[in-house]
């Protein structure tokens, strides 16, 4: 769960790095880009849930 956590937040300090030196945010533009990262996590969280 601590891993989740440090990986959110480093998600949230990447976004706004690249906001505030007005870089092109490393994300996919599309909505189905955006929700295949989502299901990604969500499956690389349940397997290490599942298998750890």
């Amino acid at each position: 769960m601590m891993l989740a956590l440090l990986g959110f937040a480093l998600a949230l300090i990447i976004g706004a790095g690249c906001r505030l030196l007005d870089i092109p945010l490393p994300a996919p533009p599309k909505l189905q880009g955006a929700l295949l990262v989502v299901a990604m996590t969500v499956g690389f969280l349940m397997g290490e849930r599942l298998l750890g």
